[in-house]
């Protein structure tokens, strides 16, 4: 494996609201390699575009901010960077994909003034460049008609295309990191095959790493090399793709996979993890999956465990695995 291009060391990012602190991602650790694909997987509400967020330098001050913990991308912390930095580095190293596009993208510019602004920042090309490079990055995401579309309005494309206009945007500086939340999320299934063969096609030609968040596993096993489970702004279980779908450690997983449906058992009801996800204000002491746990034990909901080997590159939060 190559070098960590990415290194996230016990991030701490909490939410200071009127009824105290809200700790939305709690000692959170990860690592991305040049040209990885790593999924980060949970259920809404666990802490992942907050994560991602983070990584940005995006998140809303006041009520957020990061308490500890480092980021470190190509040995550079960026934790305490100021916005001056924080905004070379955006969109020309670290892009982001957000989770809708039709909110993303500003409705009152056409999609080539929006892909140029970005050129035209980062590189200094001239205006002429600067379109015929976001024709060139539209031709690249599968857009018929590109010469056309950049004087069009996102309102006057489908919401595929307007995806694809997002990912064009985000590699319009060829990133060395690529974030995106939730790619895929109400696009239909072919469509949602199509934006997947794409990042795959442009981590494959560019060596862009992605950090894919998502809350579909299906989707991780399509295109991830490796995969972080996250569970109420813990990782609970971390290992390779294979790894974690033919041997899951944690019991959240488990429980994960358990409820995707498979098409050779025939079953009257579908397997559901029993209660829901703690708001992050309500965090209870000990392990934050142990009241939804099945196997948890009088230990589980004293003292939280922490993220243990349980084989070969595959980390695991979970007493049974201790």
């Amino acid at each position: 494996m190559t070098q960590p291009i990415l290194e996230i060391e016990n991030l701490q990012t909490y939410f200071f609201t009127d009824r105290g602190e809200v700790p939305a991602v709690d000692r959170v650790s990860l690592s991305i390699s040049e040209g990885e694909i790593l999924g980060l997987v949970g259920e809404s509400g666990c802490g992942k575009s907050v994560t991602s967020l983070s990584i940005m330098g995006l998140i809303p001050s006041p009520p957020g901010r990061i308490v500890g913990g480092q980021i470190r991308f190509r040995g550079e912390n960026l934790v305490g960077a100021g916005e001056r930095r924080m905004r070379k580095i955006r969109g020309n190293q670290i892009a982001m994909i957000f989770q809708e596009p039709m909110t993303s993208l500003n409705p009152v510019y056409t999609i080539g003034d929006q892909i140029s602004e970005v050129v035209r920042i980062h590189t200094k090309a001239t205006k002429r460049a600067a379109r015929l490079r976001s024709v060139e990055m539209l031709k690249k995401v599968g857009i018929p008609r590109a010469e056309a579309i950049v004087d069009e309005y996102p309102h006057q494309l489908s919401g595929g295309m307007r995806q694809r206009v997002m990912i064009a945007l985000a590699m319009a500086c060829n990133p060395k990191l690529l974030i995106a939340d939730e790619p895929t999320t109400a696009l239909d299934v072919t469509i949602q095959a199509q934006i997947l063969d794409l990042m795959r096609a442009l981590n494959r030609e560019s060596g862009t790493a992605i950090l894919l968040i998502t809350h579909d596993l299906g989707v991780v096993a399509e295109i991830c090399d490796r995969v972080a489970v996250m569970y109420a702004g813990n990782i609970v279980e971390e290992g390779d793709v294979r790894t974690i779908l033919k041997h899951p450690a944690h019991p959240y997983t488990i429980g994960l996979i358990n409820s995707i449906p498979k098409l050779e058992e025939k079953k009257q009801r579908l397997y559901s993890i029993p209660g829901n996800v703690p708001t992050p204000g309500e965090l209870a002491a000990g392990c934050r999956f142990a009241p939804r746990c099945e196997s948890a034990m009088e230990k589980c909901c004293v003292q939280m465990p922490e993220l243990t080997q349980a084989g070969a590159g595959h980390m695991s939060r979970c007493w049974l695995n201790n």
